[in-house]
């Protein structure tokens, strides 16, 4: 076990020039007065690029609220969020919406893909908010790396919930992201399916990916290198494998 990397100064640490993600007494609170509540108390760490993360934690210790943050849904309360060493936790909205588009790429519990669309119109739909060319061509070559460059046509419903996902986890890489953040990718699968996935996952880190795997499943948290548990909003452990 070793310590959760403490920063003093708001400034990013230059000693960790590969870091792509540092957090620096990071807090969020909704509400106020006595309905105020604490999701995050004071959470510090690194993520460097190419590593393979998983947060573990129980319902309310904090675990999604610190998924919103690492993916530029949400803004702290008070601390610093620094991403690819930019500070994006005093950003706007709309900036926000840039880094996400541009930088990072989702895969969530629900495969949330449009029922109507083929695979590959799916994976596409990150591109049609930049001016990218041969949307086509990048969605089937995400497809090929997930092994569906045989579905690529094919609509949700005419998929198994394993091959949904890997549609999802195309649609994460098409924009060429920095940083893959999985929340609960595996929930909704059967045992075949979340081996199927988490050995993709793992293939991608390979290749050099940050990915970044938030689960409430110990067996799920123990296949990257590196695990931090949450507990009451801080966290609390973390065990490099």
């Amino acid at each position: 076990m070793s310590a959760i990397l403490k920063f003093e100064t708001n400034e990013p640490d230059m000693s960790l020039a590969k870091a792509l993600i540092q957090l620096d007494q990071v807090t969020k609170t909704y509400d106020s007065g006595e309905n105020a509540v604490q999701a995050l108390r004071g959470v510090d760490v690194a993520i460097g690029r190419g590593e393979f993360v998983s947060i573990i934690g129980p319902s309310g210790s904090g675990k999604s609220t610190l998924m919103h943050i690492l993916g530029c849904l949400d803004s702290p309360t008070r601390g610093s969020y620094w991403f690819a060493g930019e500070d994006v936790s005093g950003m706007s909205e709309y900036q926000l919406a840039g880094v996400r588009n541009r930088r990072i790429g989702f895969v969530f519990q629900q495969f949330h893909l449009l029922p109507t669309m083929s695979a590959w119109r799916n994976v596409e739909l990150p591109l049609l908010y930049r001016t990218a060319q041969d949307r086509r061509a990048a969605a089937l070559d995400a497809l090929d790396q997930v092994g569906l460059a045989d579905r690529v046509n094919h609509k949700p419903t005419e998929l198994s919930g394993g091959q949904q996902q890997r549609v999802a986890i195309a649609r994460a890489l098409v924009t060429n992201p920095d940083l893959i953040l999985a929340d609960e990718p595996t929930g909704n699968l059967d045992s075949n399916s979340s081996r199927d996935v988490l050995a993709i996952l793992r293939s991608l880190n390979e290749s050099g990916r940050t990915v970044v795997l938030i689960t409430h499943d110990p067996n799920v948290a123990a296949i990257p290198r590196r695990v931090l548990t949450m507990s009451d909003g801080r966290l609390v452990e973390e065990i490099a494998a």
